[in-house]
């Protein structure tokens, strides 16, 4: 008797998976607005962002893996005039998402293309930011091209899942298996679908600040700022019983044992050498 086995999805496969379609886009985009755990998460790293863009005057700035394009909106609203605004993406459902939201401006291009080879010149940008990418590329590919793209005293803004925080450790080691095997249990007893627990295969891939450290000065970046964000002391699934927002402030740490509560984190490093007055 034969037996057909489930063939288990590549990385890659998992990573297109998540963002391929408009309903996963809208999915997406819903998720930074409301009361819950991942708007709490995405208010958190827009205030990272915004601390480290303060000192920056403005100029051409890319924003690889972009989504559709809410960090873009984000800056277009609190930063006017301050950037040149190129958003890039390797799915098209998001490109087609940043157009029908931003794309009318002038100030706002978009371009198809994934961080490990982006479709640009060397030393173009004055700022590439690169947030919530790095955990299902290739880093040793795309670091190298952040760097390639920025001018000379050019700030590289990059983010990472912190492996290493009690949050991550319990959603991966315990909260999605365990999920996962009550999927199973329920698929087992004849539960329909739709109604049973679950937790996608992501392809995430995190590093500890540490070693990103090591990889981005390795690319030929020199680290400036580290910033632990989305501190939380609640772990996965207790995390979803509050509901209050919590001031932006309070969520992100540079110094002190609190930063290990940051479930991810902040690099902003800068190309050796002094951009153009």
């Amino acid at each position: 008797m034969s037996r057909t086995h489930t063939k288990t999805p590549s990385r890659a496969d998992a990573v297109t998976a998540q963002f391929a379609g408009s309903p996963e886009v809208s999915e997406y985009a819903a998720a930074h607005s409301g009361g819950g755990t991942p708007a709490r998460y995405y208010r958190s790293r827009f205030h990272a962002v915004d601390s480290v863009l303060a000192g920056c005057p403005g100029g051409e700035l890319l924003d690889v893996g972009c989504g559709p394009g809410m960090l873009v909106e984000h800056l277009v609203r609190t930063r006017p005039d301050a950037f040149s605004i190129t958003a890039c993406d390797q799915s098209v459902a998001m490109i087609d998402a940043v157009t029908a939201k931003v794309g009318h401006r002038e100030d706002v291009r978009v371009s198809l293309g994934s961080v490990e080879k982006m479709p640009f010149p060397d030393a173009c940008f004055d700022v590439v930011l690169a947030t919530g990418v790095l955990e299902y590329v290739n880093v040793d590919r795309a670091l190298p091209e952040i760097t390639r793209v920025l001018r000379p005293g050019g700030v590289a803004v990059v983010t990472m899942l912190n492996p290493l925080s009690p949050y991550r450790l319990v959603e991966w080691g315990l909260y999605w298996p365990a999920r996962r095997v009550l999927g199973r249990v329920e698929a087992a007893l004849g539960v329909p679908p739709q109604h049973r627990h679950g937790a996608r295969r992501t392809g995430i891939r995190a590093l500890p600040a540490r070693r990103l450290r090591h990889k981005l000065s390795g690319a030929g970046l020199l680290v400036e700022d580290l910033v632990f964000y989305d501190v939380t002391y609640l772990v996965p699934p207790l995390d979803r019983l509050r509901r209050r927002r919590d001031d932006p402030d309070s969520t992100v740490r540079r110094r002190g044992v609190g930063r290990i509560l940051g479930t991810a984190y902040l690099i902003a490093a800068r190309t050796p050498g002094r951009s153009a007055p």
